[in-house]
């Protein structure tokens, strides 16, 4: 979504709205509208200064990115512990 590459949903962390906040959508079946996103901070970056979240998601109003932004954190710590 913000880099607008394409890439298998595998690959993909599905964001959704709750209480006008970003979630990640680990198991991939909340309710909803969702929108699929590189797991790279780069992507989520991108995706925040061209404001794709609302447009995607069919959501008015501000939108706090910091739940995903701390998901991909944690993600590359876990990642870098492994490795």
């Amino acid at each position: 979504m913000g880099c607008r590459a394409p890439g298998s949903r595998s690959a993909l962390l599905r964001v959704v709205v709750v209480q006008d906040q970003l979630v990640v959508d680990v198991a991939r079946s909340m309710p909803g509208r969702g929108a699929w996103l590189h797991p790279d901070p780069g992507c989520l970056e991108l995706a925040t200064r061209r404001r794709a979240f609302g447009r995607a998601l069919r959501h008015a109003g501000p939108l706090d990115t910091a739940p995903i932004s701390a998901e991909l954190e944690s993600d590359l710590q876990g990642h870098n512990d492994a490795g």
